[in-house]
């Protein structure tokens, strides 16, 4: 058993942020540095679109070493996508194969509030999937309202790493993405939401990463009314622990081997 440490010596590690989002503008040197005074090591930088993805990179070249980039179209973006859009992000994707700042194709996936277009929904996510394929990437999914539907169809793909970000519910689909392989994410609401408390209480801690979603700022409790960043992280670990009924120590370091082991980097 690990030595019990003072939360202040704990790393941490955010798998899931928006730091190229419109909100986080001229704010981001704050967030970097608040995040290092809160012993986060490690951060990705999930992409939109295009923009976000050109954003991404560049935040991530810029930090080196703490910000990591993934690029991708997310699905709330395949509305108003192009094709020239979608071209370019995928070229830009392969352009930078060898970057080691670019670590994951995120975020990506499906979305049942826009089921009207989903079949340019699937053709997208379904393009990103080949990508993250194509260079042995990990692959960072969306999945609202489609868990379950996206954990079938994703063994048809050879992918190195899936992670089901900020994963909610079926329950059934849990069990069924843990024995894939695949990693859970959980936020801010594992410090008062039942239904999250409930899927880290069942997902192995192998197989768990946290995050903060940032900038999204809809939380209770201890997060209510303020900006999303990732200085949330040790509140997050903590409950984790908690719920887990393991060592605050413990869950941290294995929360940060559990990044290195998906993204493929050293913290």
């Amino acid at each position: 058993m690990l030595k019990v440490k003072k939360m202040t010596a704990l790393k941490f590690v955010d798998a899931h942020v928006h730091l190229s989002d419109e909100e986080y503008e001229g704010k981001i040197e704050d967030i970097v540095l608040d995040a290092k005074k809160s012993n986060v090591v490690a951060l990705v930088s999930n992409s939109m679109n295009l923009k976000t993805s050109i954003k991404s990179l560049e935040l991530a070249e810029h930090h080196a070493g703490l910000v990591y980039a993934a690029l991708g179209i997310h699905p709330w973006n395949v509305n108003t996508l192009t094709d020239e859009e979608l071209q370019q992000t995928t070229e830009l994707i392969l352009k930078h194969k060898q970057n080691k700042a670019v670590v994951a194709i995120g975020e990506v996936g499906l979305d049942y509030k826009y089921e009207k277009i989903w079949d340019k929904q699937m053709s997208v996510f379904d393009e990103m999937l080949h990508l993250a394929e194509k260079l042995d990437l990990p692959v960072i999914i969306h999945s609202r309202g489609t868990t379950a539907r996206i954990v079938e169809m994703l063994p048809s793909y050879s992918l190195r790493r899936v992670l089901l970000h900020w994963f909610s519910n079926p329950i059934s689909a849990l069990s069924k993405a843990v024995e894939h392989g695949y990693y859970i994410s959980e936020g801010p609401p594992s410090a008062y939401s039942n239904g999250i408390r409930e899927v880290i209480r069942k997902v192995p801690i192998t197989n768990l990463l946290t995050e903060t979603d940032g900038p999204v700022r809809y939380f209770k409790g201890p997060f209510n009314g303020k900006m999303t960043t990732p200085a949330f992280l040790p509140t997050v670990v903590n409950a984790v622990a908690e719920v887990k009924n393991i060592d605050v120590s413990v869950v941290a370091e294995q929360i940060c081997r559990n990044f290195e082991a998906f993204f493929g980097v050293k913290v």
